[in-house]
């Protein structure tokens, strides 16, 4: 167990270096639904690499990670905000755009018309249809 416990504190310690980095990039704003003024935390889009990488983690505020966890029990309307993100230059944003959308389409209309006119791009698809 303190093995686990210490490989979780160096990958925070990971996750952490790569603070300023991420919140530049996101201006300090929620990655998924550009909340500001929230507190954010580090999202490791599934499945995570071996050493933590920018390009594969989110800064998302705790409404977000909750939705992301929990994806079924999402209120559809207030996830429309992932349109802009499926359509966005973010890969990782995208593919938790994808994967929510996916979930959301059964019960939203919305959500099953984005996906009709969105084609992600074969790296992307394969991604998002990995298990975490």
């Amino acid at each position: 167990m303190a093995k686990g416990f210490q490989a979780n504190a160096e990958r925070l310690e990971a996750l952490r270096s790569l603070g300023k980095e991420l919140a530049r990039r996101s201006k300090s704003r929620c990655e998924l639904c550009a909340t500001g003024g929230t507190p954010l935390d580090f999202y490791e889009v599934p499945p995570a690499p071996e050493d933590p990488d920018p390009e594969r983690t989110l800064l998302i505020c705790a409404d977000c990670r909750n939705a992301v966890q929990t994806p079924a029990t999402a209120n559809g309307q207030q996830w429309r905000c992932l349109i802009d993100r499926l359509w966005g230059d973010l890969p990782a944003s995208q593919v938790v755009a994808l994967r929510m959308l996916e979930q959301l389409a059964p019960r939203e209309d919305w959500a099953r018309e984005a996906l009709e006119f969105f084609e992600p791009e074969p790296d992307l698809r394969s991604w998002a249809d990995t298990a975490a």
